[in-house]
């Protein structure tokens, strides 16, 4: 009665007011006479019109605006997904995205598109845009700086750092001198050429280094220590040194930037004395992420905003006003992390693509078309590399670093990435740099950038000393040893409980070591040791809670997959475990599955489909990361499906071939490490035929009587799986069993999934 009451009102309503709309707009036809009205387009059937009215929106300065971000965004990612795969950064990938999109490339053979998608007009737009992404970015590059590690470990950091900034910037103003005719712009004096070629020249970027180190796994050692502390400081002096450059540069001379600098040196000392305590009195009360709320989060976007605008008008301009707010944010690790993670996306997915695009289209490499330009591009190459490489490197070897570390810092300082590009694209705007150097600058950027990677592994093959991260505590062959790979704490935790089941009394001979793989994009150095602590903190609980001693292992990963094969293929693992959450039983992936409501279960129904031949992964209910960690993986591997696993002591062990006889020796484990109840399902009523399970069978039962039982039932009640804790499958039955669409899928307990 309910149903029909409200289909009768939704009708009425429907209905009435549609009726009223319609005798207004009749009557309101009338109010037209004396009204001389255009023709619409669409009433004769105009295609002409409508094809032009599709050009119009097409040239709409927002259509284009929002073409150039999906293409920007859609061709950065997949260079920067290219470089990490190639092992490089993606902000690799990223700068050559720009260049290519912009006239080297795309304007060079397709012009005519390239016109259409970058119109001169449009650049405007496109500029400002990613000028918001840059001061949003500078605000996270400050916010990751630890202060605390740079006054602790400030003597050998400042040494090395402003030795790899003095030389550099030296051997640019001496660049400057024999290349100010040829290259300087003839308005430019030449105080500002050479003092934008030496700070050009100096620049190391910090988020570029930082991600290398934390994905070498370096971060933990000494030599990640300095030379992260060592980025801290050049990045700080480096900007401080830009805001003076471009204070002179805007004032005209050296005289007139005096009232530029003390006006900067003001704006620094009230935000360091008065705006950093107001906001660590406010971060103090707000430092969770439940109590930061809007208004406390526009607290801090206000600020940086404000800084931003204060250091433009100034005139040491807003990147560095931004660069400030950061580094003045309280020092909280846990506040950082929630402000970074409600910015950084923003700005390095969404706008800070829109810069190297823009950046990309101020480069024209088809400029650089006499050798001798080629020439000149590779010397400054040449000086870039020699003054930041080898003043970073006699700097470490000086204050008492051996040659590998020292050469190994002197290549991370030679990193210059996005930052370089930002000091350019400053000059650039200035009119300090013309488009030949500008050009040849950001050669040398993508160069320097990209040699780091191939100049730290060509310094660990020629000392022979390549860090593994495979512990050293594994290298007992005769050891049985399990890896298991974890993304989340709870999921560490059971699958520790797995392999604590498999080896309980075998504790003295076998070796379990824990790993947590992160992407390096996502952690930030000034917490990266309290995230892997938090990590592991219930893990390493629920391990001196089974007695279970095991090896940790935490590495910040440009690749996770490729790692964790790595790493299993390298310590030569005799059992890999890796966790897949519940929702591999729910939703779309077995949506048609989980629909079955049937109370027994028939295994003739699956004969059909097991003894078919179809290939392994094809229809997979396993996602790419999984596939890719099964195949290339050398030692056998188990994929735990978790529905909320706690006791493993009642199992269930369906066997639908010969095939699965290896089953039994995780069987046998299980019974004599745990004491579990192991019942084979001999689906197929094959094991009768198989000497090697009867074999194994009854070398059980006399060492375990009653552990084990064979079923050879052709129905499986719902009731006996409920009782289940654990189902052990192989990994090419259990495939056919999602193929065939099994309502076992609807009632299994947790299930390990294992191939061979």
């Amino acid at each position: 009665m309910g149903k029909f009451k409200n289909s009768i009102f939704y009708i009425a309503i429907i209905g009435g007011f549609s009726a009223l709309m319609y005798w207004i707009m009749t009557q309101g036809k009338q109010l037209e006479m004396g009204r001389t009205i255009a023709d619409k387009p669409f009433e004769s059937g105009h295609w002409q019109d409508f094809i032009a009215s599709m050009q119009h929106n097409l040239t709409h300065p927002l259509a284009i605006l929002l073409a150039q971000i999906v293409t920007i965004i859609f061709v950065a990612r997949f260079f920067g997904w290219v470089c990490r795969k190639i092992g490089q950064p993606s902000v690799v990938g990223e700068m050559i995205a720009g260049i290519l999109l912009g006239p080297s490339f795309v304007g060079m053979h397709w012009p005519e598109f390239s016109a259409l998608l970058f119109p001169k007009e449009s650049l405007g737009n496109l500029q400002f845009l990613s000028q918001i992404g840059l001061i949003l970015f500078m605000f996270v590059i400050g916010m990751e700086l630890d202060l605390k590690a740079l006054r602790n470990k400030a003597h050998d950091a400042v040494v090395i750092s402003h030795a790899s900034i003095i030389i550099p910037f030296a051997l640019g103003v001496g660049f400057a001198y024999f290349t100010y005719e040829q290259f300087a712009p003839a308005t430019i004096e030449f105080a500002s050429f050479a003092l934008f070629m030496g700070i050009a020249m100096s620049i190391t970027a910090f988020p570029v280094l930082a991600r290398i180190v934390q994905e070498r796994g370096i971060h933990k050692t000494k030599l990640g220590a300095v030379v992260i502390t060592c980025a801290a400081a050049d990045d700080i002096t480096a900007w401080c040194i830009l805001a003076a450059v471009i204070a002179i540069v805007k004032a005209g001379s050296f005289a007139s930037s005096l009232y530029i600098i003390a006006m900067a040196i003001v704006y620094v000392f009230l935000m360091l004395k008065v705006v950093r305590p107001f906001l660590k009195r406010v971060g103090d009360l707000k430092s969770t992420r439940e109590s930061l709320s809007k208004p406390v989060v526009a607290i801090f976007l206000l600020t940086l905003i404000i800084s931003a605008y204060v250091s433009e008008i100034i005139g040491i301009h807003a990147l560095f006003g931004a660069f400030m707010a950061g580094a003045i944010m309280p020092e909280s690790g846990k506040f950082r992390s929630i402000i970074i993670d409600k910015v950084e996306d923003t700005a390095v997915i969404l706008l800070l693509p829109l810069f190297f695009v823009f950046t990309g289209l101020r480069t024209q490499i088809g400029l650089i078309s006499d050798p001798a330009l080629w020439q000149m591009t590779l010397i400054i190459i040449g000086i870039a590399v020699t003054g930041k490489f080898v003043g970073s490197m006699l700097a470490a070897k000086f204050v008492g670093q051996s040659w590998k570390d020292s050469l190994s810092i002197g290549a991370l300082m030679n990193t210059r990435g996005l930052m370089e590009l930002v000091v350019l694209n400053i000059g650039y705007d200035l009119g300090v740099l013309s488009t030949e150097v500008f050009t040849m600058m950001v050669i040398m950027a993508l160069v320097t950038t990209f040699m780091t990677g191939p100049a730290l592994d060509l310094i660990n093959y020629i000392w022979r000393d390549k860090p593994s991260i495979v512990p050293e505590t594994i290298s007992n062959k005769s050891k049985y040893r399990i890896l298991i790979s974890f993304a989340s704490s709870d999921s560490g935790k059971t699958l520790l409980r797995m392999a604590h089941s498999l080896v309980k009394k075998q504790s003295s001979n076998t070796q379990i070591t824990a790993m947590h793989l992160s992407l390096s994009t996502e952690l930030h150095t000034f917490d990266l040791k309290e995230y892997e602590n938090k990590t592991f903190r219930s893990v390493l609980a629920e391990s001196d809670h089974l007695d279970q001693k095991i090896t940790t292992l935490f590495k910040a990963s440009n690749d996770i997959n490729t790692d964790i094969v790595e790493t299993a293929n390298q310590g030569e693992y005799d059992l890999l475990l890796i966790g897949l959450g519940q929702s591999i039983f729910e939703g779309t992936l077995l949506g048609k599955v989980l629909g079955f409501t049937t109370r027994i279960i028939n295994p003739d129904r699956l004969i059909d489909k097991f003894t078919g031949k179809e290939g392994l992964f094809e229809n997979s209910p396993f996602d790419e990361r999984t596939r890719q960690i099964v195949t290339k993986s050398k030692m056998p591997v188990g994929i735990l499906l978790d529905k909320e696993l706690q006791d493993i002591n009642r199992i269930f062990l369906p066997m639908f071939g010969n095939d699965d006889v290896f089953l039994m020796e995780y069987a046998q484990k299980l019974i004599h490490n745990n004491g579990s109840q192991v019942t084979v399902l001999d689906a197929l009523g094959e094991i009768k035929n198989n000497s090697a399970i009867k074999e194994n069978i009854r070398s059980i039962e006399q060492t375990a009587p009653n552990h084990i039982m064979v079923m050879n039932d052709k129905t499986v009640r719902k009731e006996f799986l409920d009782e289940q804790d654990l189902m052990i499958i192989s990994l090419e039955s259990w495939k056919k069993l999602v193929d065939s669409h099994s309502i076992w899928l609807n009632h299994t307990p947790s299930v390990l999934i294992i191939k061979p």
